[in-house]
C-alpha cells in the first residue's frame, strides 16, 4: 500500500510540475498567475518528498514485494543502510533527482529578491520543466515503486561496497550539487527569454550557484576520502570516468561563482555567466548519463540499461537544444561593453573563468573520447591518469599561480605592479620552498613547483588578509574579526586550495609502497617505523564475516595498535576491503590485508603505504567548502529589497 500511495503521489508531483512549467512561462504579467505557479511549485515538492519518504519507508521495512528494495536491500542489513539504500541504487538515486529539483523549485519561487515579475516566474516554470522531464524518465523508465512478484525472503543486498558511513551522505550532497545546477539553467534561459540580464539577475544567480559548487566540493571530497579508506589501493583519485563525471561540472561551477561576480557587480559577463550555467547543468546530466547508461565500468557505476541512456541522452540534447538555440538568438543581443581594464580584479577572474573551462573541456574530451572511439569501432583504449596529469595538471597550476593576484588588484582598473609588490613575500617563500624541496627529492621539477604553488597560494591568501586590516584605525585583532563574510569566504576558500595542493602533490609525489608475506609474530621495517603481525582470526559483523588481522607499530617509543579486515557479505561474492589507517603529522600508514599464501606456512599478504601528508587534501577541501558556506551567509544577509 505504501508502494502504491508513493507512486500516486509521484505521478501528481509530474502533473504539477508540468502545470508549473506552463504557468510559470505564461504568467509575465500576472500576479494572480505568478502567485499560483509559487504555489503549485510548492506543492509539487511536497508530493515528491513525500513519495521519497515512501520510499524510505519500504526499506525501512524490507518490503521486498517492491522490484528496488528486493535487488538492493538484505533483511539482516543495518537500519541506516537500509535507509541509504532508498538512494544507493540507479530508481531510488532518480527519484532524489527528481525531489531535489522540485525541492529548489519551490525555494525559487519563494525567493523573488530584486528580479522583475517576468523573469521570476519564467524561471520557477523552468524548473518546473526540469523536474517535469526527469519525472517522466523516473516514473517511466525507471520506476521506484513497481512490484516484483513472487517476492523473495531475504532480498539481494546493497552493493557491499556502498555499505558505508561516507556513501551514506555520499549521493546527496552530489546530488544537491548535480541538481543545484539547474537553477543557474532556469535563471539563465529565463533571462534568453525575456532578453534581458541585469545585475539583479546575476544577483539571484550567484547563491544557487555557490550552493552547487559548495555540495559538489563537499560531496567529491567525501567520495575521494570513500575511495581511500574503502578500496584498498591506497590513493584518492585515479581520473576515473565516473569521477570525472562530478569533476566537469565542478569546473564550471567555480568559473560560473566567479564570473557571476562580475555580472553582479559590473554588468559585465552576462553573456559569458548565461553560457556557462547552460553548459554547467549539460555537463550535470552527461554525468548522470555516464553513471546510468552502462557505456561505463566502475564501482561508482548504476546502471547497466542501455535504453535508460537512450532516454538521458535525449533530456541532455533537449536541455542543450533549447538553451544553446536561445542563446544564439538572444546573447549577441545582450552583450555589453565590459567597462574594466586589460589589469583589473574583473580580467583576473575573466582569466580564471577562461582557464577553468579549458580544463573541464580537456576532461570532457579525455573522458568521451574512448567512448566515441569504440561507437566507431576502433576498439577499446582507455585514457588515464597520465593523459589527465600532463593536461589538466599544468592547466590547474597556472590557474593557482594567477590566483592570489585577483584580490589583490582593483575593479575596473589595476595596479600590476603595486599588487606584485604586495605579494613579493609570498613569491620570496614558494621560490625557497621550490629550491628546497629540488634538492630534497633528488631535483624532480613537478613536486617542487607544486608544492611551491601551494605555498604561494597560503602565503597570497594571508598577505591578502594583512592588506585588509592594515586599512584605516585600530587594533589589528579588532579589524581582523570586523572583516566582512565576504573576505573571510574567498580567503578561506583559497586557502583551502593550497593546502589541497600540497596534500595531493606530496601524497601522490612521495608516497611509498611495499607490498609483503607475514606470519604472525613476524615483523617488517617500514619508513622507520616497525611493523608486527600479532594475529590473523575471523569475526562477525550484522550482515557479513571478516578476516581481521592485528598489527603492532613502533616507531622510536610509541607502541600503536591497528587491524584490517577482508569482510565477506552474504549477498556478494566478493570480499571488501576494510583498511587500518594510523595518522601522525607526517601523513598516514595505510595498511591494506591480502589473501593467506597457497602454501602452509600461514602467511598473508599485506600491502604497505606511506601516504606523507594525504589528511591535507580533504583539509583543503573542506575549507573550501566551508568558505561556500560563509559566502552564502554573506549573501543571504545582504539587504533584500523587492522592486
Amino acid at each position: 500500500m505504501i508502494a502504491e500511495i508513493g507512486a500516486f503521489a509521484a505521478a501528481l508531483a509530474l502533473a504539477l510540475s508540468l502545470a508549473q512549467g506552463i504557468m510559470g512561462l505564461t504568467a509575465s504579467r500576472r500576479d494572480s498567475r505568478a502567485q499560483a505557479t509559487a504555489a503549485i511549485a510548492q506543492a509539487a515538492a511536497a508530493l515528491c518528498i513525500f513519495a521519497f519518504i515512501c520510499l524510505i519507508i519500504v526499506f525501512v521495512r524490507s518490503d521486498f514485494s517492491v522490484a528496488v528494495v528486493a535487488a538492493n536491500s538484505h533483511i539482516d542489513k543495518p537500519l541506516a543502510y537500509k535507509i541509504a539504500g532508498a538512494w544507493g541504487n540507479h530508481e531510488g538515486s532518480m527519484l532524489l533527482w527528481c525531489t531535489v529539483s522540485a525541492l529548489f523549485g519551490a525555494v525559487l519561487a519563494s525567493t523573488r529578491g530584486r528580479q522583475s515579475q517576468g523573469l521570476w516566474s519564467r524561471s520557477v516554470g523552468v524548473q518546473g520543466l526540469v523536474t517535469a522531464g526527469a519525472l517522466i524518465y523516473t516514473l517511466f523508465l525507471s520506476p521506484p515503486f513497481a512490484r516484483l512478484d513472487p517476492a523473495p525472503m531475504i532480498g539481494s543486498g546493497l552493493n557491499p561496497l556502498l555499505q558505508d558511513p561516507a556513501l551514506v551522505i555520499h549521493p546527496p550532497l552530489l546530488y544537491l550539487g548535480y541538481v543545484g545546477l539547474s537553477v543557474p539553467f532556469s535563471l539563465a534561459i529565463a533571462a534568453l527569454i525575456e532578453g534581458k540580464a541585469d545585475q539583479a539577475w546575476a544577483r539571484a544567480l550567484r547563491p544557487w550557484t555557490l550552493a552547487a559548487w559548495m555540495f559538489l566540493t563537499a560531496g567529491i571530497a567525501i567520495g575521494s576520502y570513500w575511495a581511500y579508506y574503502e578500496l584498498g589501493w591506497g590513493g584518492w583519485w585515479f581520473w576515473d570516468p565516473v569521477e570525472n563525471a562530478s569533476f566537469m561540472p565542478w569546473l564550471i561551477a567555480a568559473a560560473l561563482v566567479h564570473s557571476a561576480i562580475v555580472t553582479e557587480r559590473r554588468g559585465s559577463l552576462a553573456s559569458w555567466t548565461m553560457l556557462l550555467a547552460i553548459i554547467g547543468f549539460g555537463l550535470a546530466i552527461l554525468g548522470t548519463f555516464l553513471v546510468r547508461s552502462g557505456v561505463l565500468t566502475s564501482v561508482h557505476a548504476f546502471a547497466v540499461d542501455p535504453q535508460r541512456g537512450i532516454a538521458m541522452l535525449v533530456l541532455l540534447f533537449i536541455a542543450l537544444g533549447v538553451g544553446f538555440g536561445l542563446y544564439a538568438w538572444r546573447a549577441p543581443k545582450l552583450a555589453q561593453a565590459s567597462g574594466f581594464a586589460a589589469v583589473s580584479r574583473e580580467s583576473m577572474l575573466v582569466w580564471n573563468n577562461f582557464g577553468l573551462a579549458i580544463a573541464a573541456a580537456v576532461v570532457l574530451i579525455g573522458t568521451l573520447y574512448p567512448l566515441i572511439v569504440e561507437a566507431m569501432g576502433g576498439g577499446l583504449i582507455s585514457v588515464g591518469p597520465p593523459f589527465f596529469n600532463a593536461t589538466v595538471a599544468p592547466l590547474l597550476g597556472v590557474l593557482l599561480l594567477l590566483l592570489p593576484l585577483g584580490p589583490m588588484l582593483t575593479w575596473r582598473v589595476g595596479d600590476l605592479r603595486a599588487a606584485l609588490m604586495r605579494l613579493a613575500p609570498a613569491g620570496a617563500l614558494a621560490l625557497v620552498t621550490l629550491v628546497t624541496a629540488l634538492a630534497l627529492s633528488g631535483w624532480r621539477a613537478v613536486p617542487a613547483i607544486g608544492l611551491a604553488l601551494g605555498v604561494w597560494l597560503i602565503a597570497g591568501g594571508f598577505i591578502y588578509l594583512w592588506t585588509r586590516i592594515e586599512r584605516g584605525e585600530g587594533r589589528k585583532l579588532a579589524k581582523l574579526a570586523a572583516l566582512p563574510l565576504a573576505v573571510w569566504s574567498m580567503s578561506l576558500a583559497h586557502l583551502g586550495a593550497g593546502v589541497l595542493t600540497i596534500g595531493a602533490i606530496a601524497e601522490t609525489a612521495f608516497r611509498s609502497e611495499r607490498i609483503v608475506l607475514l606470519t604472525p609474530g613476524e615483523s617488517v621495517d617500514f619508513v622507520e617505523r616497525r611493523l608486527t603481525l600479532l594475529g590473523v582470526g575471523q569475526t562477525e559483523g550484522p550482515n557479513y564475516t571478516a578476516t581481521r588481522a592485528e598489527f603492532r607499530v613502533e616507531r622510536g617509543a610509541a607502541v600503536q595498535r591497528l587491524s584490517a579486515e577482508r569482510r565477506y557479505f552474504t549477498t556478494s561474492p566478493m570480499p571488501t576491503t576494510e583498511v587500518g589507517i594510523l595518522s601522525g603529522i607526517d601523513g598516514d600508514l595505510y595498511v591494506a590485508l591480502g589473501e593467506a599464501a597457497r602454501d602452509e606456512t600461514g602467511a598473508w599478504s599485506v600491502r604497505l603505504y606511506h601516504n606523507p601528508l594525504v589528511y591535507l587534501i580533504f583539509l583543503g577541501a573542506l575549507m573550501m567548502a566551508f568558505g561556500g558556506v560563509l559566502s552564502l551567509i554573506a549573501l543571504s544577509r545582504r539587504k533584500k529589497v523587492s522592486p
